[in-house]
């Protein structure tokens, strides 16, 4: 009986050691997993930032204004706090790019012998004049009631020709807003012109004559990429870039007295995150590999700053690119969700979600396929160099009533859903930052 009672409190006193040594052991862990998981992001810093560079002050922050300067030195000055390096070779954050404008001056369409107005006839060119008749043997194409005219318009673009086209009446919203984006000074590379296109909106479905006659003012102009750097310790070389677009659209018709397009969302959203995960990973402090923090310029008219800041690098340098764009509001898989896009391209999006597996946020594949989001958006560029460089986001781009708007807002805005697809961001990004994981590359576009 004794015998028993004994050998019963040793079992006892053991089991409680063990157990003893199990909680100890699973605190720790725990506490070294938070340690590990902390991210810095307040979310009424994430709701300064974006109140700062939406609101009317910055005017919309359309490249060449005021506006747009203003943004630039905010963003210099949040880099220059967190302790941010220019990148190499730049005695400061700014990346200037010189680069060509062209301003339409005067438009004079007629068709079939009738004269266009000018809110019917739309051309874009990259040219001082454009003179053309159908004697010059133009090919002429036609976006037809019924037709979509977007996918049109894509099809006649890629053709990369000269082209003159006649739009059916029945889009006139649409080709309004075409030409409404394309009546802003026009922004390009003197190395890459484009041939000019000429749209016209006519209920003439087959005319035999027409004539065109356009003049623009082409001049030199500058605009600036804001970037700044966190070294690498281990593998300096190797580089994980995040960014976002800070220019807009500007100052657009007035809607019940507003005519400023605030960008709160696309992409203040977007460049809020960028300052947030600079802040973040600086206080970390762990990072292996080099960090690039971006605010690309004039993403809104052709994707220009992120295009020039891709020729400046040696892709196979870049082991992955983060590019953050609207981020506002919850995704159509709701919240706790972003989506990634060019997610089947590479492994890129796996790895965040390996990275999530211990949390409640999910990444997903592009729900948006047709509306071709990956060669959309500032990651274009080095995605198509080979570098494993896609968007984050939650926009839901099929519904989004104040895309391009004047409602596009601080008020429109989940500045949670902002904050907690931030921290998504910094976690599932730790082992690219940190080394042990390296996405596989995206197969290179063929020029």
């Amino acid at each position: 009986m004794s015998l028993k009672i004994i050998h019963g409190n040793n079992h006892w006193q053991l089991m409680r050691n063990a157990f003893f040594t199990l909680v100890v052991a699973t605190l720790l862990g725990s506490c070294a997993i938070k340690k590990s998981e902390q991210v810095f992001v307040r979310q009424d810093d994430v709701e300064r930032l974006i109140r700062t560079l939406s609101s009317d002050e910055m005017q919309g922050r359309e490249v060449f204004s005021p506006g747009i300067e203003k943004a630039a030195q905010f963003i210099e000055s949040e880099f220059k706090s967190i302790g941010l390096q220019p990148l190499p070779g730049l005695k400061s954050y700014r990346q200037e790019i010189i680069v060509r404008t062209a301003r339409p001056l005067a438009t004079d369409v007629t068709v079939a012998g009738e004269v266009i107005s000018a809110q019917h006839a739309l051309v874009i060119s990259d040219e001082s004049s454009v003179n053309w008749s159908e004697k010059d043997n133009i090919p002429v194409h036609y976006v037809k009631a019924g037709e979509s005219f977007a996918s049109r318009y894509r099809a006649i673009t890629a053709l990369n020709k000269p082209a003159v086209v006649f739009v059916d009446e029945s889009f006139f919203d649409a080709f309004k807003r075409l030409r409404d984006h394309h009546m802003r000074d026009r922004v390009f590379d003197p190395s890459d012109q484009r041939p000019s296109t000429v749209y016209i909106l006519t209920d003439n479905d087959s005319p035999a004559t027409f004539s065109v006659s356009f003049r623009n003012q082409i001049e030199s102009s500058s605009m600036s990429n804001i970037v700044g750097v966190l070294p690498g310790k281990s593998r300096e070389k190797e580089m994980v870039i995040f960014s976002g677009h800070y220019d807009h659209i500007g100052v657009i018709d007035p809607v019940a007295g507003d005519s400023i397009a605030n960008g709160a969302d696309d992409d203040a959203s977007g460049v809020t995150a960028v300052i947030s995960l600079a802040k973040h990973f600086k206080q970390q402090d762990d990072q292996e590999r080099t960090l690039v923090f971006v605010a690309f310029t004039a993403e809104e008219v052709g994707l220009v700053g992120s295009k020039y800041f891709s020729e400046k690098l040696t892709p196979e340098d870049v082991a992955a690119m983060f590019n953050i764009e609207m981020i506002g509001k919850q995704s159509m898989f709701g919240k706790n969700t972003a989506f990634i896009t060019g997610f089947e391209r590479s492994d890129f999006g796996k790895i965040l979600q390996k990275n999530l597996e211990a949390t409640d946020f999910k990444f997903h594949p592009d729900p948006y396929p047709q509306q071709q989001l990956f060669y959309r958006s500032d990651n274009a560029t080095l995605a198509s160099l080979g570098v494993p460089a896609h968007t984050i986001s939650t926009v839901q781009i099929d519904k989004d009533e104040y895309y391009h708007t004047v409602d596009d807002e601080l008020s429109t805005l989940d500045i949670s859903n902002i904050q907690a697809t931030i921290k998504a961001i910094a976690l599932s990004a730790r082992t690219i930052v940190n080394g042990s994981d390296t996405p596989t590359r995206i197969p290179p576009v063929k020029n």
